[in-house]
């Protein structure tokens, strides 16, 4: 799905998109800086990621891709594994706490919505529910993605702490032809009917969503004119 047709459409959606966007990237790119920090890697403050200011998390070039063909990627956080007080688990804890700080988020934004919708009459052509919809939604949908073990997402650091030292030679094939494989699904699922991420993520997301907010679904429907 190309957003950039909502510019032109539903300009009030677009801007909402994009905030929910920016601010979704951001907590999901501070997470990470915050775990690294708390397990004993000073260098992310030094590098200026220990801040919730988007400006420092977000990859423009990325986020100008996501409008236009509906993929893009955040500012990485760089760290030193070194630095860590476990060598092990302190990598995938590092990388756990993003799709954890999207997931707390969309719990959160869920629970507002349903606040709100119980106790107003404000309905999906407010701004602010409709932030909330996709706020909800945008966390889900990176939670889910950066789960995927596919290198480098976040899914793989968690991998590797599980798969044996033995396996290491499969770890560094995985390093090397990971980025390459993901571009690759990425091509398959935006130049081709082939789904494959909306196999792994978009039935798991409803169901979370569901959750979270009862008929979910129903409200992303409304929000993408019949997603």
């Amino acid at each position: 799905m190309f957003l950039i047709q909502y510019l032109f459409t539903q300009p009030l959606f677009f801007v909402d998109w994009l905030l929910a966007v920016i601010l979704a990237l951001s907590f999901h790119e501070f997470a990470h800086a915050l775990s690294a920090y708390w397990q004993g890697d000073s260098s992310v403050k030094d590098n200026g990621r220990l801040t919730l200011n988007p400006f420092s998390h977000v990859d423009w070039k990325g986020l100008v891709m996501l409008v236009l063909i509906g993929f893009g990627w955040g500012k990485p956080v760089s760290f030193y594994g070194q630095n860590l007080r476990d060598q092990k688990w302190g990598p995938a804890l590092v990388a756990l706490a993003g799709p954890l700080s999207n997931l707390f988020l969309a719990i959160v934004s869920g629970i507002v919505l349903r606040v709100i919708l119980a106790n107003t009459m404000l309905d999906f052509s407010n701004a602010g529910v409709m932030f909330l919809v996709l706020f909800m939604f945008i966390n889900l949908s990176l939670m889910l993605f950066n789960l995927i073990p596919i290198p480098p997402l976040d899914g793989s650091w968690i991998l590797f702490a599980i798969l044996p030292d033995s396996l290491g030679g499969l770890k560094d094939v995985m390093r090397q032809k990971g980025p390459m494989i993901l571009l690759g699904i990425i091509l398959l699922d935006v130049l081709t009917p082939v789904s494959i991420f909306g196999a792994l993520i978009f039935t798991p997301l409803i169901n979370i969503g569901n959750l979270i907010v009862p008929n979910f679904v129903s409200y992303l429907g409304i929000a993408f004119g019949g997603l």
